[in-house]
């Protein structure tokens, strides 16, 4: 699948929209990874425990969307991007979304 956060691609053409495809996550630290990053944060500095966390759910929603646009009958994504925000005070959204699309070879 190929995904890209561009409207087009270099020697394809788009043969057909299939819509909106997407894919969503909510992720929360446990207890001991806040501790840790409100510790983190008094010195300053990036917090590794939310990094990692916001990667690895950037990952799990761009798969879920890959997932969703391959149901639909696409074999690319164009026009892809991130959103996210906060769920409370513990708790982030990750969303990946684009135009399901299938690309075929440009003559």
């Amino acid at each position: 699948m190929l995904v890209a956060t561009t409207e087009n691609v270099a020697g394809h053409r788009v043969s057909a929209t299939l819509g909106q495809a997407f894919g969503v996550v909510v992720r929360s630290r446990g207890l001991g990874g806040n501790i840790m990053a409100g510790l983190r944060s008094i010195a300053g500095g990036e917090i590794t425990e939310y990094t990692q966390m916001l990667e690895e759910a950037r990952r799990h929603a761009l798969d879920r969307m890959i997932a969703n646009a391959t149901a639909m009958g696409a074999n690319a994504v164009l026009q892809m991007r991130f959103d996210s925000s906060e769920l409370g005070q513990s708790m982030s959204e990750i969303v990946a979304y684009g135009t399901a699309v299938v690309l075929e070879k440009a003559p």
